[in-house]
Parts: structure tokens; C-alpha cells; sequence
């Protein structure tokens, strides 16, 4: 198995430092809204990498953490006359309800800034004790040029880096800063108001980027196998916590770093965030977008790729899931019917070649559109097979099997897709299927193509098998 290392640029081979277990830490969301789905992009990319991970056999130890506390939250529980922690908790228990639905696996541990207060201030005091943070009215920041390898992750400079700081540093904060690209580790409270705890440096609160280094080492270990997070985290965020977490414990923090794509908006493909004002939450969408065609659209795209939402994309998404559907179903109905099974060795073949396929796809850096390609190809295969007077029933079991294991790494729940849910006008459908084969039993076969082209118009295809009439939504 290959995977892209944002650190050294390259696909490298995973080797875990524990044989089939692996340690991955992803960033999860600052809680002061409903995610929109540039956030749900980065839980449902790793997901489905856990769940692939899984599906190897690996035991996979998944961190993902909620800053709950920051300056938009305590705006926001300002504007609204509440507290941060009430605030926190309304959008911890939405973002769990949102990715829920979209089957996104819990992780092994959420924890919250908040909760890991006292580790924080130790480990914020063992960098200043080791020379890489100071402290200025109480407030800390980290030396960060005195971190060798500071820039190396995001692949930027010291001249860079500090060209770049020099933008948007007040002066009043430069005067505190012994260097622009110095980072706050611990801030001090600036208003009585303001959500605090005591401290060595008297009352303040944890810098943003701390906290994912004290909870990755915390409940992972100094060293871990993957972090991962979208690409607007490599700099500043994950960059800082490379240099913060390797002062600390003097170990390489991470073996390999993964980043996914944004998730873009419109004709100009404009990248989705809150600032911005070009947000679409999860919360809204799943109002009106069944929560499975939404999963599956975006674990369909390979996690480094960029995704465009648009309505057609997410139609296209629910058509192909139409397709899994009515294979699944065309196979369930062969498996429950009397006929004799016979041997397919042409079936065995293929669907031992999908899997072949499909497994080499995602080994190459999770390359999901040609692991579906794999799943697409065999498809017509397997429907042809389900029309044969004799099949092989055995063989087509095993590709349940394997389809169900296979939908399930992007997400997808095989009972509930093919569950039959009663549309409007399925007695409607059902009457004309019977009234044709009642006319194709009398040869009256105007008649019946006259309603093959009626149930064309409402989307349904017709099959004829040996089982009898058959019916399916396009």
C-alpha cells in the first residue's frame, strides 16, 4: 500500500510502526456553527480510509478532537448571550447528529480542548523550559525559528514564512513577538468576561494550535502513524504542531502526513468556506439530499482531489447508487428463487479479477474513482448472469458479499439502499406490468410494447426473465 506524504511530496510505502494496528489523529472542527460540507469533506475522505484500513484487517486507533474553545466561539457566545461550553455542546451534539447520518464512523476518542487543560499547561511549561517558548504579560509563544526544520512541511522558508507573518501582525502584537512567525501557545484574558483558567502566567486560555499537539501525543503516543486534516491545515496549524510536538519529546511526530482537497462552489469552482460567505451546511442539505447519495458523492472523489458540489453532481452520485441497487436486488431475486444453481467459471473470473482491481486501486493512495471503475465494469456481468436460466448462485453470494463490503468502505449501508421504500406510483407501475404480461399472454404484442414505452416515460425498465416480469427505476 502506497500513500502521498505532504512531508516529502511523494507516494512512500505505508509501514506502520505497529503491525496491523494503525494511529491516526484528524483534526475535527472548531464548534461554533453547523459544519458545512468543506468540513464534512475531511471526516467522510478519512472515514473512508479508516474504514479501508479496516476492511485489510488493520485495528485502527482513530483520534479526532473539537476545539471548543477560540475567538469565534467566544464572539459567537457573546452575540448570543451564552456560554462557550453551551455553545460547544449545541454544535458537538449537531456535528455528531450530521456525520451520523452520513455514516461516519464515531471516533475511538473525541476529546475537547477543554478537557485537556491540565495537560496543556505542562506541556506549553516544557517548552518554555527547554528554551523553544516564552512567556510575555501572559502570554506564550514559541521560538519559532529555533525549530530546524520549521517550513518544511508546508515546503516555505524563513523569508517566506516571515514575509508572510509581517501581513497580519498588528504592531501592538509585534512588540510582544521576539520574531514575526513566533505562534501563541497559551493567551492571556484580555476581558473579565472572557473564558479563562489559572495558570502559571495567570488566567488564559490555549492557543489554537497546541491543543492537537498535547491530544495526538496524549492519546496516541509521541510518535503516530498518520495525521490528517484538509490542505488549509498544513500552514500554519499542522506545521506548528510538528515543531511544537518534536521540541517536546524529541521523536518525529508523524510517519505520514495526508491532506484532502477543498470542496468548491459555481462555474469558477471558488473554494467553499465560512469567511467567505459561500458555505452550504450539512445541516441544510440533509433536509432535502438523502444522506447516502450525499456520503457517496463525496467519498467517490480521491481524498487529494478537489470536489465541485453542484445539483448535478450529487444526481449523477444517486444514479450510480441506482445501479448498486438494482444489481443487489437483481441478484436477491435470482438467490430466492427454485432453480438449480450451475457453475460459472466466466462469473468466478470476473469478479475475482474486481477484486483484484479494486484492491489495487485504493492500495494506490485510495484511488477511489478507479476502484468504482473496477466495481462499474463488472456490473453488467453480474445483471447478465442474474438473467440466465441457471445461475450460479454460489458465485453470485459471494459477489453480494463483496459488493455490501465494498459499498460499506465508501459508506454506504447495502440494507438500507435496497430496502423497498413504496413510492407514489408503484401501484400505478405494478398494475401496467400486469396488464402487459396479461397481453403478451394473449400475443397481443401492440399492446404490450404500448406499455413498455408508457412505463419508459416514468423512468421503469422492463425485464423479461425466465422467473417471470421484473421491474426497475432508471
Amino acid at each position: 500500500m502506497k500513500i502521498f506524504n505532504t512531508l516529502t511530496r511523494k507516494k512512500e510505502e505505508f509501514k506502520p510502526l505497529v503491525p496491523g494496528q494503525i494511529s491516526m489523529y484528524v483534526c475535527g472542527p472548531t464548534v461554533y456553527n453547523y459544519i458545512h460540507i468543506g468540513n464534512a469533506r475531511s471526516a467522510i475522505a478519512f472515514d473512508t480510509i479508516r474504514r479501508y484500513f479496516e476492511y485489510k484487517g488493520y485495528k485502527v486507533k482513530y483520534v479526532s478532537n473539537f476545539t471548543d474553545v477560540d475567538d469565534k466561539m467566544i464572539n459567537e457566545a457573546r452575540k448570543e448571550e451564552i456560554t462557550v461550553p453551551e455553545l460547544a455542546e449545541r454544535y458537538i451534539n449537531a456535528y455528531l447528529e450530521d456525520t451520523n447520518a452520513l455514516n461516519v464512523e464515531p471516533a475511538t476518542v473525541h476529546p475537547r480542548a477543554t478537557h485537556e487543560i491540565k495537560e496543556i499547561i505542562a506541556f506549553v511549561q516544557d517548552l518554555i523550559a527547554k528554551g523553544y517558548a516564552y512567556e510575555v504579560d501572559g502570554d506564550v509563544y514559541y521560538r519559532a525559528k529555533k525549530f530546524m526544520d520549521y517550513g518544511e512541511l508546508s515546503d516555505q522558508n524563513i523569508e517566506q514564512l516571515e514575509e508572510g507573518a509581517s501581513e497580519h501582525v498588528n504592531d501592538e502584537e509585534q512588540n510582544r513577538k521576539e520574531d514575526p512567525i513566533d505562534f501563541a501557545l497559551w493567551k492571556a484574558q484580555k476581558e473579565s468576561d472572557e473564558i479563562a483558567w489559572d495558570s502559571p502566567w495567570g488566567k488564559g486560555r490555549p492557543g489554537w494550535h497546541i491543543e492537537c499537539s498535547v491530544m495526538s501525543t496524549k492519546y496516541l503516543g509521541d510518535t503516530i502513524d498518520i495525521h490528517g486534516g484538509g490542505q488549509d491545515l498544513e500552514f500554519p496549524h499542522h506545521e506548528n504542531e510538528i515543531a511544537q510536538s518534536e521540541a517536546k519529546t524529541g521523536k518525529k511526530f508523524v510517519n505520514y502526513w495526508m491532506h484532502n482537497g477543498f470542496v468548491t462552489v459555481g462555474k469558477d469552482q471558488e473554494k467553499m468556506s465560512k469567511s467567505l460567505h459561500n458555505f452550504v451546511t450539512v445541516h441544510d442539505i440533509l433536509k432535502e439530499v438523502d444522506p447516502q447519495v450525499l456520503r457517496f458523492f463525496m467519498a467517490s472523489v480521491q481524498y487529494r482531489r478537489q470536489i465541485n458540489y453542484s445539483e448535478d453532481n450529487l444526481k449523477q452520485a444517486e444514479t450510480i447508487l441506482e445501479r448498486f441497487k438494482n444489481a443487489l436486488k437483481n441478484i436477491d431475486y435470482r438467490l430466492e428463487d427454485d432453480t438449480e444453481s450451475k457453475v460459472s467459471d466466466s462469473l468466478r473470473s470476473a469478479i475475482a479479477k474486481t477484486k483484484e482491481n479494486f484492491e489495487a486501486a485504493m492500495d494506490d493512495d485510495f484511488n477511489v474513482q478507479n476502484a468504482l471503475t473496477a466495481i462499474y465494469e463488472v456490473l453488467p456481468v453480474v445483471n447478465a448472469n442474474t438473467n440466465l436460466s441457471n445461475v450460479d448462485k454460489d458465485e453470485l453470494k459471494k459477489f453480494k458479499t463483496l459488493l455490501s463490503s465494498w459499498l460499506s468502505i465508501f459508506g454506504i449501508d447495502c440494507e438500507k439502499l435496497t430496502a423497498s421504500v413504496a413510492s407514489s406510483d408503484d401501484a400505478e407501475i405494478d398494475e401496467l406490468v400486469k396488464k402487459r404480461d396479461e397481453a403478451r399472454k394473449n400475443k397481443d404484442w401492440a399492446v404490450s410494447d404500448q406499455i413498455r414505452d408508457q412505463l419508459k416515460e416514468l423512468g421503469v425498465t422492463i425485464q423479461d426473465t425466465p422467473q417471470g416480469t421484473r421491474w426497475t427505476r432508471d
